[in-house]
C-alpha cells in the first residue's frame, strides 16, 4: 500500500513488533500516524467511523484498523440515541472522545480504568471511574451510576480472568438489544502475563466459542447464560448481541405443488 510505504521505517517497525506479540516493548504513544498519512487514509475510508477516526486530533486513540468498519456496522444503529456506553480501558482518553463524536451529545459515556491518572484524561460530559474490571461489585456500581448499560467495550487489561470476571458481572446488566464487545482477543493466545494459550480453557476466546452453545440453547439442556442472540467474530474482536427471543419456529409458505394429471 503506497500510504504505508511512505511511513518512516521506525513506525512500520513498531507496528510489526506489535503484530508479532511484543506490546510490552512498545508504548502506544510512540507509534503515531503522521497527519498526512492519516488524512490519506481518511479519504480512502469506507465508513463514517473510519473517517472520524483518521480525522481525530484530540487525545491519543489506538485501534486496529480492521476494527473500524466493524464498529460502523454494530454501533451505527445507536447513533443519535440516548445510548449508555461503558469502555473498560481509558489509556489517554482518545477513544472516549471518538465514541462521543460518533454517537452524539445525548449519549452517556463512561470509562473505567485501574490507573488513577486516567481520571484527568477526560472532558465532560464523558466520565471516568477508577477501579479494577475484575472487581465485580465495583463494575456493577458504575453501571448503576450510569443508569444502565447498552454497550460495553472491554479494552482493559486483556488478562483472561479479568475479561471473564467483567463478562460475568456485566452481561446480566446489559439491556435487551445491547452489545458486549471484547477487543484484542489475540492476547488470549499468549501465555505469561495474559494467562492465555492456544485453546487454553478460561480465555476470552474459549468463552466466545462456548457462547455459540448459548445462541443454540433451544436445542440442548446445557445453557447457562441468558439471551445470547448472536455472536460476530472478527480478527481479535468479538461482538456479542443480547436479545430475549421466543423459541424458534418453522413456517412453511408457498402453494403446494399440483399433482400431475
Amino acid at each position: 500500500m503506497e500510504i504505508l510505504r511512505s511511513l518512516p521505517w521506525r513506525v512500520i517497525r513498531r507496528w510489526r513488533r506489535r503484530a508479532l506479540g511484543k506490546p510490552d516493548l512498545v508504548t502506544p504513544d510512540t507509534a503515531e500516524l503522521p497527519p498526512s498519512a492519516a488524512e490519506a487514509l481518511g479519504r480512502a475510508a469506507s465508513s463514517d467511523f473510519a473517517r472520524l477516526f483518521y480525522a481525530h486530533r484530540g487525545r491519543p486513540a489506538y485501534k486496529w484498523t480492521h476494527y473500524l468498519d466493524a464498529y460502523e456496522r454494530h454501533l451505527g444503529p445507536w447513533r443519535g440515541r440516548q445510548v449508555r456506553l461503558l469502555e473498560i480501558g481509558v489509556w489517554n482518553g482518545g477513544s472516549l472522545e471518538l465514541w462521543r463524536d460518533y454517537l452524539g451529545p445525548q449519549a452517556v459515556i463512561f470509562g473505567l480504568d485501574i490507573d488513577p491518572a486516567c481520571a484527568g484524561r477526560v472532558d465532560p460530559p464523558n466520565q471516568v471511574r477508577i477501579g479494577s474490571q475484575a472487581d465485580k461489585g465495583f463494575v456493577r456500581t458504575v453501571v448503576k451510576e450510569m443508569g444502565g448499560l447498552d454497550i460495553l467495550i472491554d479494552d482493559g487489561s486483556h488478562i483472561a480472568d479479568h475479561q471473564r470476571a467483567s463478562f460475568e458481572a456485566l452481561w446480566p446488566l446489559l439491556s435487551d438489544g445491547g452489545l458486549y464487545v471484547i477487543e484484542d482477543l489475540h492476547t488470549a493466545y499468549w501465555p505469561g502475563n495474559y494467562r492465555g494459550g492456544f485453546r487454553r480453557a478460561g480465555t476470552a476466546v474459549e468463552m466466545v466459542k462456548a457462547l455459540m452453545d448459548e445462541v443454540n440453547r433451544a436445542y440442548h439442556w446445557h445453557g447457562r447464560i441468558a439471551d445470547v442472540s448472536a455472536i460476530h467474530v472478527y480478527d481479535s474482536l468479538a461482538v456479542v448481541e443480547k436479545r430475549a427471543a421466543p423459541s424458534p419456529a418453522q413456517i412453511s409458505v408457498g402453494a403446494p405443488s399440483k399433482a400431475a394429471g
